[in-house]
Order: C-alpha cells, then structure tokens, then sequence
C-alpha cells in the first residue's frame, strides 16, 4: 500500500520507478505506444528502458497516459477525469519536468503539485 493523502489510502501502483518524467505540452490522445515513444526519444531526449515514468496529458487537461517499460514490454496506463481536469504545470523554458513519485501520486488525486511542498531533508553529519 502506498501513503495516504488526505486520510485516503491507495494501492501503489507502479513498482520500483526510476524517475518520473511530464512532458509539458499537450498530447494528441490518438497516440498510442509508438507515437509516445518517439515523443520521448525525440522531443524529451530520453531513453525508454531505464524503469522511468513518461507522462502525458490530452490539452483538455482530462485525460492522462504513463507510458513505461517493465522490463518485458512497454505499458501503458490511462486515466480520465469525468468532470474535473489535472492541475497540469504550466509550460515555461523546459519541455520536461521531472517529479518524485509522491508528487505524481499528487497529480493523479487532482493537486497542484507546485503548490504542495513538503518539509525540507535535513542532511548532518557527526563531527567525531
């Protein structure tokens, strides 16, 4: 079972992710598998077999694809809103934003993942 968000717990679902990737422009939803592919090899410059989530959203900002590969096979999941739409980043300079897994568990249950933050990591060290 993954965290909980609000009292709310879920299942985790994707397992042992390397990274998570947004691409920032809209997507035609018709792509499927090859034509998000090339889009992060292409446009995002980066490589597909590394365990790393590719995400995408439709320009309604209602839908949603994570494209990834699992070692055996590309996957691809697939959500729609019914009647709201993702807080989806704002373009700006990059075409690319990288995430933590929590901040797209975030994104998937509708928050602005720009405006949540969590406590800064404290890094010590013993001087003995």
């Amino acid at each position: 079972m993954a965290g909980s968000i609000n009292g709310v717990t879920g299942m985790k679902i994707f397992v042992d992710v390397n990274a998570v990737f947004l691409h920032r422009d809209s997507v035609d939803f018709r792509k499927s598998i090859n034509g998000l592919s090339v889009i992060v090899e292409q446009s995002m410059n980066l490589t597909l077999y590394d365990s790393s989530l590719f995400v995408f959203c439709n320009k309604q900002r209602n839908k949603l694809k994570i494209l990834y590969w699992d070692s055996s096979g590309f996957c691809l999941w697939y959500k729609r809103l019914e009647k709201e739409k993702f807080k989806w980043p704002h373009k700006d300079s990059r075409d690319v934003e990288s995430l933590n897994e929590e901040q797209l568990h975030w994104l998937l249950r509708g928050f602005d993942i720009h405006q949540l933050q969590t406590h800064k990591t404290l890094h010590y060290c013993s001087d003995f």
